[in-house]
C-alpha cells in the first residue's frame, strides 16, 4: 500500500467524525513508519475537522507508529495506552491532549 492510498483511507475514516461539539483546539501529527510511511495531521478547530498530508508544527501531540497500528487504533482493536505501553506507539507533546485522540477515533466509528 502506498502512502497516498493509506492517507486517503484514514482521511475518509476521520472525516466521518462529528466534532461539532468540541470547542477545544486539538492538533495531532502522525509520522507513519514502515509501509505507507509519511506524515499527516488531524486538527479540530472551531468544531470542524481537518485532515491534511502535511507537517503541523504547532501541534499538541506527535504520534509515531506503523500504518497497521494506526488502523488498529482507529478500528478500536488496540487501546492507545496499551499501544504506548508495548511500544507500538510513540507519543511526544501534551499527553492530556494526546489522550483525547481516542475520542476522535471513537467518533469516526460512530
Amino acid at each position: 500500500m502506498t502512502y497516498a492510498d493509506f492517507f486517503a483511507e484514514i482521511k475518509g475514516r476521520f472525516m466521518e467524525a462529528d466534532v461539532s461539539d468540541i470547542t477545544e483546539h486539538l492538533a495531532y501529527q502522525f509520522n507513519i513508519t514502515g509501509e505507507a510511511s509519511g506524515i499527516f495531521y488531524v486538527e479540530v478547530k472551531d468544531g470542524k475537522l481537518f485532515v491534511e498530508p502535511y507537517e503541523y508544527f504547532d501541534r499538541d501531540a506527535l504520534f509515531i507508529c506503523s500504518a497497521q497500528t494506526l488502523r488498529d487504533l482507529a478500528d478500536g482493536k488496540l487501546d492507545p495506552v496499551l499501544a504506548f505501553t508495548i511500544q507500538k506507539l510513540k507519543v511526544e507533546g501534551n499527553i492530556d491532549k494526546a489522550l483525547r485522540f481516542k475520542e476522535l477515533a471513537d467518533r469516526s466509528r460512530a
